[in-house]
């Protein structure tokens, strides 16, 4: 049987985009906003006038890592405390994966076609950017359900 890869396109992550930073700007915090494709590339970014430097490598990391295990960052966060399942799954992956809270895996027909990952602000409000720009075209399970 063929199989199919579904995947965000330059138009989805631009409408990404824009909905992040619309949420950023409600918040009163320049962001660095990421989103990746399928696999895990980039595809697009933005980073609103002002947003801190280091949390450029962030917002991708994040984007890279919500794709790479197909879980919100907060969860595999949650997932990676000291005897929780996952404890040191922080230094796997060459050092590449950013475990709090930002990082969304984005759903279209209940699959996953990509991520994105937001960073500046707190872990909340990172989570808050992050979940608007996946609202945006996907079918996000938010964190109170579903999987995450």
């Amino acid at each position: 049987m063929p199989r199919a890869l579904s995947t965000l396109t330059l138009s989805d992550a631009r409408r990404m985009l824009e909905a992040g930073e619309a949420k950023a700007a409600g918040l009163g915090i320049p962001y660095n906003i990421a989103v990746v494709d399928a696999g895990g590339a980039l595809i697009a970014f933005a980073r609103q006038d002002g947003a801190l430097e280091g949390s450029i490598d962030l917002a991708i990391g994040k984007a890279k890592t919500a794709r790479m295990f197909d879980k919100t960052t907060e969860y595999l966060a949650e997932l990676a405390q000291p005897g929780a399942p996952l404890f040191g799954i922080g230094q796997s992956n060459g050092g590449h994966v950013v475990i709090f809270g930002g990082g969304v895996p984005v759903m279209i027909d209940d699959q996953i076609v990509g991520a994105v990952g937001a960073s500046a602000g707190s872990v909340e409000q990172d989570i808050a950017v992050a979940e608007a720009a996946a609202a945006a075209i996907s079918s996000i399970q938010h964190r109170e359900g579903g999987q995450r």
